[in-house]
């Protein structure tokens, strides 16, 4: 097993949050934008030929990509409806013929990592549907043209020159550089930064092939989640019910408390049952106060959120993650 020689800090791709402001200063002249952009990519390190190799036919933004970025499920979805698109029963069905197609990959890749097996696929499920929705849409046109939009261009400019130094390294060629409209490749969905730093080569063919096999795209994805402090003795969370009177001052990530804390405050499992002994230290969160569900989330819940910052697509990971960890 291979890792690719990579030096970069890794950024991951934040959901953008309901509400972020827009900077409200008139957009430069695009024309004049790419030119200072390839000023700054070929300082970077990039060569001429790369830059203008990948940008070729980029004249202009694409608003496809902006009414996506603009419509993104996580910021329109109550968190029924976000989990019964995510977390369906065919879902995990086919999660589970994942799983027995892949036992002792996945048990490799576990023990190296200290992943859960039920984890890595609960992240492949919700990407991309196990590898059926990889996005065909080339991402530096996508990338483009969120580094050129007013509300993150810091963050998807970062991301676009971390697409354009895979294509100067040859870590993939430019025509496989296709994913989402956010940028992102592979079935597990990684942003170009995170694959540059923590794609694994697991076959040693010396190519990280995230799109069709299952070893280089699963042993990547535990790379980055080990890197970023997953703790492979712990779940995520749980669903809980509470039987106490708890203000809203308690809710929040900001609050931690160990489960016996929560307990003694009135926190039970969703049957009535006591919370687990193990003094983890948790925080309790009602993500949607309409639907009135409360769930305890661990430190690999925060993991999960530097993957993608929204509490829904944290919650559905964890809760396919526990359905499909049922029968393992």
């Amino acid at each position: 097993m291979k890792r690719l020689p990579l030096t970069i800090i890794v950024l991951t791709f934040p959901l953008l949050l309901a509400g972020s402001a827009v900077r409200a200063e008139k957009p430069p002249d695009f024309a004049d934008w790419l030119a200072a952009l390839r000023v700054e990519a070929l300082a970077d390190g990039i060569s001429p030929a790369t830059f203008d190799r990948a940008l070729a036919g980029v004249k202009a933004p694409e608003p496809a990509v902006i009414a996506s970025d603009r419509n993104q499920p996580e910021l329109k979805l109550s968190l029924e409806s976000y989990l019964n698109r995510l977390v369906s029963d065919r879902r995990v069905e086919t999660g589970r013929l994942q799983f027995d197609a892949h036992r002792q990959l996945l048990k490799e890749i576990a023990a190296r990592y200290r992943v859960q097996p039920s984890f890595l696929l609960a992240f492949w499920g919700i990407e991309s549907d196990y590898g059926r929705v990889l996005g065909g849409r080339p991402i530096i046109p996508s990338l483009v043209t969120l580094a050129y939009d007013q509300r993150r261009s810091s963050y998807f400019r970062r991301e676009l020159l971390q697409g354009l130094h895979i294509l100067e390294e040859g870590l993939a060629p430019l025509e496989e550089l296709q994913g989402s409209w956010a940028g992102a490749l592979g079935g597990m969905q990684f942003m170009p930064s995170v694959y540059r730093r923590y794609a694994v080569d697991y076959n040693g063919d010396g190519r990280v092939d995230i799109w069709h096999d299952p070893g280089d795209l699963l042993a990547t994805g535990a790379s980055y989640l080990a890197a970023s402090g997953w703790h492979g003795d712990q779940t995520w969370g749980r669903e809980v019910r509470l039987t106490g009177k708890i203000g809203p001052e308690m809710l929040g990530l900001d609050q931690q408390l160990p489960l016996s804390r929560w307990q003694a405050l009135g926190v039970r499992n969703p049957d009535g049952g006591d919370l687990p002994g193990p003094e983890i230290q948790a925080s309790l969160l009602c993500p949607d106060p309409e639907a009135g569900r409360y769930f305890l989330v661990y430190d690999n819940f925060r993991v999960i959120l530097k993957w993608n910052r929204s509490d829904l697509f944290a919650l559905a990971v964890g809760i396919l993650a526990d359905r499909l960890g049922e029968d393992q």
